[in-house]
């Protein structure tokens, strides 16, 4: 009988193991099952469109109201804009003036960019006679009107310079003659 019982024994032992191990063997195969489900990709709730992804940051040069230096403001634009003349359109900035209050324009009044043009690593640009006409007089205010350009548009790598004429003609100068534009004027020179 003993050997009877043992034999139950031994028999319920591998059962109880042979049990043990489908549940064990149920459980893993059901967590991988969901480790390797398949996940869903996430989708923003807003895409980004095109346009967002083709932007670029410009920094523009201005007056400081209280401190009088020349400041930049960095302003976030669609690089559309610079295709057809990115000189043009800096320009044209200066000119609209800075968004932020706590800097003003240094470019005079009524100024009208006739012609901008790459020559090497120079700017020409071709301002309107109200360039001179409206500009403050004094060394110091001339020079950061010149400073404001210069530091913009060099922040272009094609741009080291800038020469300035005036309705289609060089050698022109400011009112008081203080600065004249027979030179060219580079960025280091500020």
């Amino acid at each position: 009988m003993k050997k009877k019982e043992g034999f139950i024994i031994v028999f319920f032992l591998i059962l109880l193991v042979v049990i043990l191990g489908g549940v064990i063997y149920y459980f893993n195969v059901n967590k991988k099952d969901t480790q390797n489900e398949i996940i869903e990709e996430y989708v923003p709730q807003e895409e980004v469109s095109d346009e967002q992804l083709r932007n670029t940051i410009i920094s523009l040069y201005f007056i400081n109201k209280e401190s009088g230096e020349i400041n930049p403001e960095a302003r976030t634009i669609s690089t559309n804009l610079l295709i057809d003349n990115p000189y043009k359109y800096l320009l044209e900035q200066l000119i609209e003036g800075p968004k932020n209050e706590k800097l003003t324009k240094a470019i005079p009044d009524n100024t009208k960019i006739n012609n901008v043009e790459l020559n090497g690593d120079t700017l020409n640009i071709d301002f309107s006679h109200e360039f001179i006409d409206n500009a403050p007089e004094g060394k110091d205010a001339e020079n950061k009107i010149i400073e404001t350009i210069v530091k913009t548009v060099t922040e272009l790598n094609e741009v080291n310079s800038v020469k300035i004429l005036i309705d289609g003609e060089e050698n022109k100068c400011f009112k008081d003659e203080g600065i004249n534009f027979e030179k060219t004027f580079a960025r280091e020179d500020y």
